[in-house]
C-alpha cells in the first residue's frame, strides 16, 4: 500500500520508471519520491550481449528502492526486460493493483553503441532500437490504460541531445532518440481528449553507467567530430539531477497544459 499523506510537487502520485536501477533512472526515482511519489522501478538487471559496457544488477534496482523507501515512499521494484512486451505488461500490471493505479511514467531505460557506419552492425541496430525506442512504446502502451481510466496523466520519455540533432559515430542511439520525438508527439496528439500528456526530455552528456569505452577512442580518431560533442555552456557533462528536475516538473501537475514538449536540458549543445 502507498505511503501516509505525501507531500510535494508530485503528492501521492503512483509512477513507473524504466531503467532504473542506477544513473538518470535512479536519479528520477529518487526525485520524485522527494516530491511524493510512489515509485515502479523496472530494470533488466543483466547484461546484454551487443554492449561493451557493463548494465545494473539485482543490487543495484534494490539499491534504488531502498533510497526511495528512505523518503517514506512506497517502491515496487520489478525485474524486466523493456523488449519485452509481455513482461513489461506483467509488471506494471501487477504494480498497478498493489498502488490502485498509476499515473504517469517515465520511459527512461536506454542504451548506446558506439562506432563508424562501416563497422555498425544488424544486432547493433537491433538492440538499439528494440531498448530505446520499442522499450518506449512497450512501456507507453502498458501505462496508457491506466491513465485513461484515472481521467488523466504524464507520459515523459526520455530522448537526447541526438534525438534533435545529428549526432554521429551512434548512428542506431541518434535514429532511436529522434524515433521517440515522433512517437511522442503522434501520442500528444491522440491521447489529448483524454487529458493524458506526452512529453520528451533531451540530454547532452550525463554522467551514468552509460559509457562506452570505445567512445574516446572514436573521438580520438575523428577530432573533426569533437565539436559536434561540445555543449555551449562551460560543462563537459552534467549531473543525472538536472535531467530529473525537469521530469519532475513534466509529471508534476505545474505542466497540465504542456504537451508535445522537447525539453532540452542539453547545455546548449543542440544550439551548437
Amino acid at each position: 500500500m502507498a505511503g501516509d499523506e505525501p507531500a510535494g510537487r508530485v503528492a501521492g502520485k503512483r509512477i513507473v520508471v524504466t531503467g532504473a536501477a542506477r544513473g538518470m533512472g535512479r536519479s528520477h526515482a529518487v526525485r520524485l519520491a522527494e516530491e511524493g511519489a510512489d515509485l515502479v522501478l523496472v530494470d533488466i538487471c543483466a547484461p546484454i550481449d551487443e554492449l561493451d559496457y557493463p548494465l545494473s544488477n539485482e543490487a543495484d534496482l534494490e539499491e534504488t528502492a531502498r533510497l526511495v523507501r528512505e523518503h517514506g515512499r512506497t517502491a515496487i521494484a520489478c525485474v524486466a526486460d523493456v523488449r519485452d512486451e509481455a513482461a513489461t505488461k506483467a509488471a506494471v500490471d501487477a504494480a498497478a493493483e498493489e498502488l490502485g493505479g498509476l499515473d504517469a511514467a517515465v520511459a527512461n531505460a536506454g542504451v548506446l553503441t558506439v562506432g563508424t557506419w562501416d563497422v555498425t552492425t544488424a544486432e547493433q541496430w537491433r538492440v538499439v532500437v528494440d531498448v530505446n525506442l520499442i522499450g518506449v512504446w512497450n512501456t507507453c502502451a502498458a501505462v496508457i490504460p491506466y491513465l485513461v481510466e484515472q481521467g488523466g496523466g504524464s507520459l515523459v520519455n526520455i530522448s537526447s541531445s541526438a534525438g534533435v540533432k545529428g549526432t554521429p559515430l551512434h548512428v542506431p542511439y541518434t535514429a532511436s532518440k529522434h524515433g521517440i520525438v515522433g512517437m511522442s508527439r503522434a501520442l500528444a496528439n491522440e491521447l489529448a481528449a483524454q487529458s493524458i500528456r506526452v512529453n520528451t526530455v533531451h540530454p547532452t552528456g550525463v554522467m551514468t553507467g552509460m559509457a562506452p569505452p570505445s567512445m574516446h577512442d572514436q573521438m580520438t580518431a575523428r577530432t573533426d567530430l569533437v565539436p559536434l560533442f561540445l555543449n555551449a555552456l562551460p560543462a563537459a557533462l552534467i549531473e543525472a539531477a538536472d535531467v530529473s528536475n525537469a521530469v519532475l516538473f513534466l509529471v508534476s501537475d505545474e505542466s497540465r497544459y504542456v504537451t508535445g514538449l522537447e525539453f532540452k536540458v542539453d547545455a546548449g549543445v543542440s544550439i551548437r
